[in-house]
Formats: C-alpha cells, structure tokens, sequence
C-alpha cells in the first residue's frame, strides 16, 4: 500500500526552471496568437465549507497566486456530499484554466465509497499538482495505559472489541485509515463516528473514546497542552512538526502511509500550456518565505509534484482506498 509523495526541497528548488523557458502563447484555429493566460480573475473552487484546513491553505495559497499572476483567484466554497458538489462544477467547467479546484484526499475516495458519481475522479480532470500534504497523528487518551503504539496493539489484542476510537464519520479519513490499522495489525476495536473531526477530538480529550487518528495541525495543540498522547505519524517519514514521533511503519506495521494531502486540479482537457503555467506558478508561490511559514506552521510540508506525478498519485490512491472498502464492504447508495 505504498504511495509515497516527493517532498520539498531539492525538488521544488528549480523545479521550474525547465517549464518556464518552455512557455509560450497558445495558437488560435486561424494561426493567430490568443490571449495571454490569464487576463481576468480565476475561480478556485474548494468543495468544503469555510474554515477548515483546506480551505485555510486554499486562501493562503489564492492570495500568493493572484499577486504573481496579476489576476485575482478567488476561493469559493462550494460543499456538499463529501467534496463531490464542488468537484462536479469544475468537472464540468469550461476547460480554459479560469475555474480550479484545490481538493483532497476524500476527491480519491469518493469514487469507491459511492454507488453514483456524476464525474469521472480521474478522466474528468486534469492534474496540477500536488501541492503540500501532512500527516495524521496516532493519539490515545492520557489515561490510556499505552505509552507507544505497539503498546496500544498489544493492549487491544488483549482486550478485544473493548477500546474504540473516534472520527469525524463514516467513510471519512481518520474512519478509514483507522479500519486500515485494524487489518494490519489484527487487532478489533470499535469504530465510533461524529459529526466532523472537532466533536471527534473533544471526545478523545473527554475521554469517551480510547484513540483517534486526527490531522497533525488540528491535534499537535492538544498534544503539546498535554491533553493527548500521541503515539506516532500516519506518513512514511517523520513530520519535521514532530521529528521525535516515530511513524507508524516504525512501530512496527510496515506498508501503513497515510496523508492528508492538498491538490489543483483542472477540468479535463484544458490546454497543457495552462496547467503548465499554474504549475509553475504554484511551485513558486510554495517557495515564497510566507507560504513555507504558513506550511511549517500547519504542519504540512510543501510537495508541488509535477502534474504528470499527480496523475500517478491520484490512481494510485484510488485504487488503494478502493480496495480497503472493497474489503471492508462500505458502499454509500
């Protein structure tokens, strides 16, 4: 189940270089030169509501964007049916690179966990970059007498069917990444769901339920304020935020990646001249001193693959959701 990402620095250090110099004016039918791109504001659409972390980089992000390019991008929230209302505008959008989306990780499990989509999470998009992702933290209760994960394995193994754990809903990362955990390490706890990844964190910290796997930036304040424990990172290498927690595959469950990771996507066949465009662009914004500060503070790490390695991470992680609900038999009709 591997997926890794590439992460900052050499890469992005001159990633642009070669795709700069390459840029050039599109042709139109009768030969001519067309307009430049872009010469009015650009729509970003993010398909959850206000607030949240994708939103936050999203904005981030626009304001960055809108300085380089001389254009405005303006964010507009449009939630509904776990990120599948907002993907379906742009899915079908006029291909002319002026309506966006800045998704996430649900854009590659929705295809499997619903019986009806109204757009294809591949074919009907094309590719930007990936552009920053972070971890998830593997967090118990203090009172838990766990002191490190294999701790907790060991614990649920002994008491099987006793602990739960908490997330922001069925179907959700935390949820899914959580009956992962539950596969590979043969242990059986209990699924509890909330109403969204806030009400999920207070009843950890209430005590109602024993462990939850929650967003870095949403749980590192509650584990430096001593009111969880966090027992390991969800990704492949140790987070910068927290260089002294172990991953999970270093606690002993190899083959366990799992990110909460932010991507630009365009409709399907805008010109590549513009998805290149808005690729360097992006990489160049994620460069600027605010945004690594930004990053940094959130606990993300700044990616910016090239769109072609987005393909690749997007198949690739709908095929590894789609196969964990296949085995656990979730399907929303």
């Amino acid at each position: 189940m591997k997926n890794r990402v590439r992460r900052s620095g050499v890469f992005l250090a001159g990633a642009i270089s070669g795709i700069a110099a390459s840029i050039a004016l599109p042709q139109t039918a009768s030969g001519g030169t067309a307009p430049a791109y872009p010469n009015k504001p650009i729509r970003l659409i993010v398909p959850f509501a206000p607030g949240g972390g994708l939103d936050i980089f999203a904005r981030v992000l626009a304001q960055k964007l809108g300085e380089r390019i001389g254009q405005s991008v303006v964010v507009d929230n449009r939630a509904g049916g776990t990120g599948i209302v907002g993907a379906n505008i742009v899915a079908k959008a006029v291909p002319d690179g002026y309506t966006l989306i800045m998704t996430s990780t649900s854009h590659t499990i929705v295809p499997s966990l619903f019986a009806e989509v109204p757009y294809d999470a591949l074919k009907d998009f094309a590719p930007v970059t990936l552009a920053a992702s972070q971890p998830y933290i593997v967090g118990v209760h203090p009172a838990l007498p766990a002191k490190s994960l294999k701790d907790l394995i060991a614990l649920a193994k002994s008491k099987p069917g006793q602990l739960n754990y908490a997330s922001g809903g069925n179907g959700t990362v935390p949820h899914l990444a959580g009956e992962q955990l539950k596969i590979l390490t043969r242990i059986d706890m209990v699924h509890v769901p909330y109403k969204g990844g806030g009400p999920a964190l207070l009843a950890l910290i209430s005590g109602e339920v024993a462990m939850l796997l929650s967003s870095l930036s949403s749980t590192l304040p509650q584990v430096k304020a001593g009111k969880i424990r966090a027992l390991a990172v969800s990704s492949a290498k140790r987070s910068a935020a927290v260089p002294d927690l172990p991953t999970v595959a270093e606690s002993g469950v190899p083959d366990f990646e799992v990110l909460s990771w932010y991507g630009l996507l365009a409709p399907a066949k805008t010109p590549k001249i513009i998805v290149d465009k808005m690729y360097a662009e992006v990489i160049n914004s994620l460069q600027t001193p605010e945004i690594k500060e930004r990053l940094a503070n959130d606990g993300n790490d700044p990616v910016g693959s090239t769109p072609e390695e987005f393909t690749r991470f997007i198949r690739a992680e709908i095929a590894k959701w789609g196969k964990l609900l296949k085995t656990l038999g979730v399907r929303v009709d």
